[in-house]
């Protein structure tokens, strides 16, 4: 290929980013439509897909979040939803009803600093299901549509380490959700409680130290869904919450991990979503008699990455979204009278020529301890012969989260520049059963950064990859190891790029314990006590060791954002201009007064691509 073809394969940012997105797709109460959000217009909207006309209609005309980062509900009826919007990434999260019919919006009470997500609608029609923080820590409340300020909510739970996706029951009597009140801060279990918020009671606990989840109500009105970890990997069960009967669905033998999501409407099928080697498939269990009891169906889908995977059309069909590591993401309907897949809303690509795009390799390299990190490897199409890349760690945040063999809009972008990216699932990744989720434990920067420099390493190996040209860079906790990689490892990198990462572990718990109680809960569960595990905190911080940097860095943070708030980036930078390093020249920094956690809407993808792009360009 010539230079000048090159180039015209060459993707276009602005045509990259302004490509339609869909996500969040959520099936009616009657099943016959679906919402969604959609950037179709150019910024995201709320809308609606008829699935029996498969018409598509906008609903909403800028009241949702120009970056929405909490989910939807439909009010019975399907007459309205309702959603929650923070202001330019705060996550200050306020509830709105959104009349589907004419598209009036209204506001819900709203205590300034809370944080409100709508979970369900009461049967009555009256009631929403909330879990908010206007109360401290995260907990469940009922919100009554029928009156006004502090008088619509009244408190459910009051759990000190919070509460989590509450659901009520087909007749509205009851709440499942899960919570912990074990001294063990990883441990989870299963709960029910009236509606009222009295007669609350643990119904699941397979081990203390487990997390064992409650997912979804059976249509008979004693059984749910159950997700549990006791055996070393995601499970899904069925559990009676009032005989306390368990069964497994998910085989004890099995190489994968399975995750509960629903019960169809008749109660005959229980749908999982299955996760092998990055790879997610829904798989329906069946719940009647004879041969289909308890047997696995999985669907004729080739292999990718399914989101949503709910039943539609009175349960004869599946809604879901999937991808490849190539191509980007279709809305399917599946039918389960036929097995076959309909496509809704096709992915576009506009003037992108879909070849460019390339699919990742599932690779496993050597690191310490004599064990193998599973990866995604991509490489750079028409490489001439002989020449050799730069290449990136790109590390994913969480912890606990993992990388997919779906599409992945950001690594694309860098490989059609010629850049090789490794996406290690590193120590602290799920997907690989409890002991690999667990192995960072009291250990952030330890076993995940030495994977990190073990994926660095194994760059170095490949044919075709500049040994001398390597960087590292993540987002969230994928930040916080972009901070620490190069001040741990000096000479590995050339160049870091922390995204809304973490620089000081004590500043950070600080703020969430004031901010976002739910995450300081979450932290501690992470690395231990702030002052019994000081010095560890200390140590793995890389404020703590800025004077050992020596490859070139550059920080984007949002002004905004709650979770790792932006004196991460702010207390690096001057921990570096102390040390006599000059901005602009020894390191790069960007600071975004009109995002939070980062950002999805086009503009703020655009700007972060761009300046990462030229950066790289630049000092790469």
């Amino acid at each position: 290929m010539t230079p000048d073809e090159k180039t015209a394969r060459r993707i276009r940012l602005e045509d990259l980013v302004a490509l339609p997105l869909t996500f969040g797709l959520t099936v009616s109460h009657g099943g016959d439509q679906a919402a969604f959000y959609g950037n179709a217009s150019g910024r995201f909207e709320l809308y609606a897909l008829d699935l029996r006309t498969r018409d598509v209609r906008r609903l909403s005309d800028g009241q949702v979040s120009r970056s929405p980062n909490a989910g939807f509900v439909w009010g019975r009826g399907d007459r309205a939803l309702y959603f929650s919007r923070d202001q330019d990434g705060d996550e200050r999260q306020a509830l709105f009803e959104l009349e589907v019919g004419q598209g009036a919006v209204r506001a819900l009470d709203h205590a300034p600093q809370s944080m409100d997500y709508v979970n369900g609608t009461h049967p009555d029609g009256q009631t929403l299901l909330v879990s908010s923080t206007r109360g401290g820590q995260m907990n469940v409340y009922a919100y009554d549509l029928s009156r006004q300020g502090e008088a619509a909510w009244t408190a459910l739970t009051a759990f000190e380490q919070g509460a989590h996706d509450p659901r009520y029951s087909p007749d509205g009597t009851r709440i499942l959700l899960s919570a912990n009140e074990s001294a063990d801060l990883k441990n989870l279990d299963g709960y029910v409680v009236n509606t009222d918020g009295s007669g609350l009671r643990r119904v699941l606990r397979v081990r203390e130290g487990s997390r064992d989840a409650l997912t979804h109500w059976h249509p008979d009105g004693a059984r749910v869904a159950v997700t549990s970890d006791a055996a070393g990997y995601d499970r899904a069960g069925i559990l009676n919450v009032d005989t306390g009967d368990m069964r497994w669905l998910t085989p004890e033998d099995a190489a994968y991990e399975e995750q509960a999501l629903e019960f169809s409407p008749d109660g005959r099928w229980l749908a999982v979503i299955r996760n092998v080697d990055s790879t997610l498939t829904p798989v329906l269990y069946g719940l009647g008699e004879g041969a289909e009891d308890g047997g696995a169906r999985e669907l004729r889908l080739a292999p990718g990455v399914s989101h949503g995977a709910q039943f539609a059309l009175g349960g004869t069909h599946l809604l879901l979204s999937r991808s490849t590591g190539a191509a980007r993401a279709d809305v399917l309907l599946y039918d389960l009278r036929t097995d076959t897949a309909e496509v809704l809303l096709p992915a576009e690509y506009g003037s992108i020529d879909p070849g460019v795009f390339v699919e990742a390799e599932y690779v496993h390299y050597p690191t310490t301890d004599g064990l193998r990190v599973p990866a995604l490897l991509y490489r750079p199409r028409n490489t001439p012969p002989g020449a050799q890349v730069p290449a990136l760690v790109h590390v994913h945040g969480g912890p606990t989260w993992q990388f997919f063999r779906g599409f992945d809009e950001v690594t694309q972008f860098l490989v059609n520049r010629g850049y090789a990216v490794l996406c290690p699932n590193v120590r602290g990744s799920t997907g690989s059963g409890a002991a690999w989720r667990d192995a960072n434990l009291r250990d952030w920067g330890g076993r995940d950064l030495q994977d990190v420099a073990a994926g660095a390493e194994y760059l170095k190996t490949l044919p075709g990859v500049d040994p001398a040209r390597l960087g590292v860079f993540g987002g969230s906790y994928g930040g916080y190891l972009s901070y620490l990689a190069p001040v741990k490892y000096p000479e590995l990198f050339r160049v870091s790029v922390p995204i809304v990462g973490i620089s000081d572990l004590h500043a950070l718990h600080a703020d969430n314990s004031r901010d976002m109680p739910q995450l300081a809960h979450y932290f501690r569960s992470m690395m231990g006590d702030p002052v019994g595990d000081a010095e560890l905190w200390r140590d793995r911080s890389a404020l703590t060791h800025a004077h050992q940097l020596r490859a070139h860095m550059f920080m984007m943070h949002g002004a905004n954002d709650p979770r790792c708030p932006v004196n991460q980036a702010r207390g690096f930078r001057d921990a570096l201009i102390a040390l006599g390093r000059r901005e602009g020249e020894e390191f790069e920094y960007a600071e975004f007064g009109d995002e939070g956690h980062g950002s999805a809407d086009v503009e703020g993808r655009i700007r972060s691509y761009r300046l990462l792009a030229d950066y790289l360009e630049r000092r790469l």
